[in-house]
């Protein structure tokens, strides 16, 4: 079945949008529960926050298969509110310290209120030849107002949680920006493949859900990973591209297509899981690249998780990922739903036994 691409655009504008840093997940969960309700039997919970929608087959005692996402984004926490009403903050998952400078973050409050402000900055004009980029714990959050008093009339206190204030844009045919494409590109690859799924009977049971935190350490996967009890899993989550001075070997190039990740820091892709994946990309004529990462992804953990999971990550690349904001290529997108729509449609017991043990 094919997707409107305008439904798919507004669904990306939604998911980039949605403030969902670690541990504060909420909100992009209740979307995607919302999404995929019509398209599943049931849902599935683990105890830190991570769920599964399940598409049941009819075979008797089928097989389990596993495609994970996770919700959060980096972002940050608020630890203190100066006298004068600044905001300060901690890091929630891995951010380079020299960007956040001037520009606009949200802070949610426990109610569920959002507040924009800009990170505080020295003025040229002030700037000593001995000043150096802050430390994330040296930056301050200006919301405009002039006391702590002031700060917590509206709701804010210590401890809430803090991300990039991006808009969702289209800067040209096929590129667009946003925050939190890592990973709300996951988020929406799952939710389309189970609408392209909905008139279809599958020799499996597909589990299709995001996990929590794994911009803190792959917190989330574990528990999902052993509440479901998977024969095979595809972790579905955007990467660094590396291109901005042109093709740079296997890191990743936006347009060129899905990425194919045969190595990262935390797992190497089986062979016979590799063969598999580039035989339905040339038949079916999927653009696709090569990809190694030095960082990793769930995979990691549900590849390790009970006696083994064979696992493959069908994955995308965007520029500029954990900052403020991603440009990637929908053309990408679409090659990377293509192949994980083929690779579950062609699973049987056999196939999935070839995973496993060949």
């Amino acid at each position: 079945m094919a997707i409107d691409k305008q439904k798919t655009l507004k669904r990306m504008k939604s998911l980039t949008e949605l403030h969902g840093a670690p541990g504060f997940e909420n909100d992009v969960r209740d979307y995607m529960i919302e999404q995929m309700e019509p398209f599943v039997d049931d849902f599935v919970y683990n105890r830190l926050g991570g769920f599964y929608g399940v598409k049941r087959s009819k075979t008797k005692n089928a097989k389990r298969v596993m495609v994970a996402a996770h919700m959060d984004e980096v972002g940050f926490m608020l630890t203190n509110i100066t006298e004068n009403g600044m905001l300060q903050f901690t890091n929630l998952g891995g951010v380079a310290t020299d960007i956040w400078q001037c520009q606009r973050l949200q802070v949610k409050t426990r109610k569920g209120d959002n507040y924009v402000g800009v990170v505080s900055n020295i003025p040229k004009h002030f700037q000593t030849q001995g000043d150096r980029p802050p430390k994330i714990e040296d930056l301050m959050l200006d919301i405009g107002n002039s006391s702590a008093e002031e700060v917590r009339e509206r709701g804010i206190e210590i401890g809430d949680s803090i991300v990039p204030y991006t808009p969702f844009t289209q800067l040209s045919e096929h590129r667009y920006t946003s925050k939190a494409w890592d990973n709300r590109y996951g988020c929406l690859i799952g939710i389309e493949l189970l609408e392209m799924l909905q008139d279809v009977e599958l020799d499996v049971d597909l589990y299709v859900g995001a996990n929590v935190q794994e911009e803190v350490g792959l917190r989330g996967a574990r528990p999902s990973a052993e509440l479901i009890g998977p024969d095979v899993a595809f972790v579905v989550d955007c990467s660094p591209a590396n291109d901005m001075q042109g093709k740079q070997k296997l890191s990743g190039q936006i347009g060129a297509g899905t990425l194919i990740r045969v190595k990262d820091g935390t797992m190497i892709l089986k062979p016979n899981f590799r063969d598999y994946l580039l035989q339905l990309a040339d038949e079916h004529q999927i653009t696709h690249q090569y990809y190694i990462s030095p960082g990793g992804t769930d995979g990691g953990e549900i590849h390790k998780a009970n006696t083994g999971v064979p696992t493959a990550v069908i994955g995308m690349c965007a520029r500029y990922i954990h900052s403020t904001e991603s440009v990637f290529d929908i053309r990408d997108y679409e090659a990377a739903r293509t192949l994980l729509y083929q690779s579950v449609t062609h699973l049987d017991d056999d196939q999935i036994h070839h995973l496993q043990y060949d």
